[in-house]
């Protein structure tokens, strides 16, 4: 009961990349403009889909929900790591640190649930044209999301609830940019066997069966699409999933160069594969989606011509 006392009264320190002063200036405005260029993305991917009636399908249905948890995951941990590196005080009370780790593990686990959701929707487009309309009505895709949104937030509230039982009662220095899980669990004095048995179970569960459905989907995919006898087909057929093919290794790459290593190994050196799969992905995801299409292109583009137009 003392050590628990002692842990929920505690503080924690977010030392980040680097304590050197003038790396951090240089890091403060680099992750300032990946936020900006993060935060302006996705929300005019939002708008040019929410706005234009070209895009209610449910490939842009996903793809707004998609924005919209990149841009709730960036906004839980950069605001705070930006305060950080402009000031001395670098703590973040355990309650903090607990909700910070809640969105964190919730979005990422929703991050990559809509992915399966939407290499499904790309399936059915390309295998079943003829009945995409039936198999992916708009009530199916709304009980999806919803569906996507329960079993992340019920991960989250699992691993949340489990950190709230360790123990801290030794270093609290945290070399990294946000509160992550498998530091924490390294900082952990108590015994840690429960968090890593149902981190494997439910990680199998919310991660890897995902993946597996996704790899199945897209071997599907490209033996449907070689079957297509004209080449400019074949290529219209590709050019419909290669973005979400894109955003999907991009994810898996970052997360994997992070978590398929044992946890002794957790060194200062992973912020830099942390960065990547944080920062990085969600601000890349909206140039990897409108960069070869042609929809998401006119809407952006009708999106600032009404938005030019009012203030001229």
């Amino acid at each position: 009961m003392e050590g628990a006392n002692q842990t929920e009264g505690s503080e924690f320190l977010l030392l980040g990349m680097s304590e050197s002063p003038k790396q951090q200036k240089i890091l403060f405005w680099m992750f300032l403009c990946m936020y900006l260029v993060t935060v302006v993305g996705n929300v005019l991917i939002i708008l040019a889909i929410s706005s234009d009636s070209r895009l209610r399908t449910p490939m842009y249905f996903f793809l707004a929900n998609l924005s919209f948890t990149d841009l709730f995951f960036v906004t839980n941990t950069i605001p705070k790591m930006l305060v950080n590196l402009q000031s001395q005080n670098k703590a973040i009370s355990y309650a903090g640190c607990l909700t910070q780790l809640y969105f964190l593990v919730s979005l990422v686990a929703l991050d990559n649930l809509i992915l399966a959701v939407m290499a499904y929707d790309r399936y059915v487009a390309i295998c079943c044209p003829l009945h995409y309309t039936t198999a992916m009505s708009p009530k199916l895709s709304i009980l999806l999301l919803s569906l996507c949104w329960v079993l992340s937030v019920l991960y989250g509230l699992i691993h949340t609830f489990l950190m709230t039982t360790v123990t801290f009662c030794g270093s609290r220095k945290i070399h990294y940019i946000f509160c992550e899980m498998y530091v924490l669990l390294r900082l952990a004095c108590s015994d840690t066997q429960i968090n890593h048995t149902v981190l494997i179970a439910t990680g199998c569960f919310i991660f890897l069966i995902p993946f597996g459905f996704m790899i199945i989907s897209y071997v599907l995919i490209v033996r449907a699409i070689l079957r297509i006898p004209s080449v400019s087909k074949k290529y219209k057929a590709f050019s419909t999933c290669a973005s979400h093919l894109g955003v999907v290794s991009l994810f898996y790459g970052t997360l994997c160069m992070v978590y398929l290593k044992p946890l002794h190994t957790y060194s200062v050196k992973d912020s830099v594969a942390t960065v990547m799969y944080a920062v990085v992905t969600p601000m890349m995801n909206p140039f990897i989606y409108s960069l070869r299409n042609k929809d998401m292109h006119g809407a952006l583009g009708r999106l600032l011509d009404k938005h030019f137009q009012r203030l001229t």
